[in-house]
């Protein structure tokens, strides 16, 4: 067996350190391009179905056609990653992503067909286990995140710059924290990759799903709390109500749930990691997805 990880380029599976795509791509040249990644659990990819309908979603939005029905794509993204994951190492999971670009310019005007690519990348569990032991640290730069009336973030573009310099301004500040971005009201928004959910008197809030990117793990949540008889409400939220919070966490595909120790150095009123209902629904998370996943972390320390 090839001890190698393959992927899927334009019609051709091949080993991923051989993969090409020309300079002249325009995901490369102007980020136009759309991606979606889900993950493995214990080596089982988790709601792939979900993944390709907000992906589609996202390719309509930026009007882009694959040239590949949601099917066709399922089951590539399968035989890749039925390939890859014997390479995994224990106790190790993968992402899965899906990326197509509007394709490549041409030497005469115009567009090649759109790039496609499908991919697996191992989690970074080592990289990210001591979050779930001390929690993450929320620091709010002073890049917001871009409005909707500029450009929808409801969609999963490959253009993450407003993101990364946010992560950037941060990182600089202070080397453990993660970006937590406000919109240009002061409301809280979403960091790389993860949405924000705050505990306060029993009860959930997130903020609304018109000014995210509302991820499906955000979704799992919300429905997990709704089983587990915790009210959750979309509102608006801003900094008084992230400094006087009982409980934060966010989600993300890699995290599921992740715990907060604080945002701009305010620790939430709640300290423990994680605080009992943030513990309540990642049980719950792990129960559905049937790994430990704090454990499967913290395993990595």
């Amino acid at each position: 067996m090839n001890n190698k990880r393959i992927a899927y380029v334009n019609g051709q599976i091949g080993l991923e350190t051989e993969a090409k795509i020309s300079f002249n791509d325009v995901g490369f040249l102007y980020g136009d391009a759309v991606f979606d990644t889900t993950r493995t659990f214990g080596g089982k990819i988790f709601r792939l179905e979900q993944h390709l309908d907000r992906f589609y979603q996202s390719l309509k939005y930026m009007r882009i056609d694959p040239l590949m029905s949601k099917s066709e794509m399922s089951d590539i993204t399968m035989d890749i990653l039925q390939h890859n994951l014997p390479l995994l190492k224990e106790n190790e999971d993968y992402w899965v992503s899906q990326r197509v670009s509007r394709g490549v310019r041409q030497d005469l005007g115009g567009l090649s067909n759109p790039t496609v690519v499908i991919e697996t990348f191992p989690l970074p569990l080592k990289q990210r286990a001591l979050l779930y032991k001390e929690g993450i640290q929320l620091v709010t730069p002073s890049v917001r995140r871009t409005p909707p009336e500029s450009q929808s973030p409801r969609a999963k573009v490959h253009n993450y710059i407003n993101i990364v310099q946010a992560d950037l301004e941060v990182k600089s500040q202070n080397p453990n924290g993660s970006a937590l971005l406000l919109d240009v009201n002061g409301n809280l928004c979403e960091g790389m990759g993860a949405n924000i959910f705050l505990v306060k008197d029993g009860e959930i809030f997130t903020p609304h799903e018109q000014y995210i990117l509302a991820g499906i793990s955000r979704q799992v949540t919300i429905d997990l709390a709704h089983e587990l008889g915790i009210n959750v409400t979309e509102k608006n939220l801003d900094l008084y109500d992230a400094y006087t919070a009982d409980e934060i966490f966010v989600t993300s595909t890699s995290y599921c749930i992740c715990p907060v120790v604080s945002v701009n150095g305010s620790k939430p009123e709640n300290q423990d990691i994680p605080g009992p209902v943030t513990k309540r629904l990642t049980d719950a998370y792990s129960g559905m997805v049937g790994i430990d996943i704090v454990g499967q972390y913290l395993a990595h320390l």
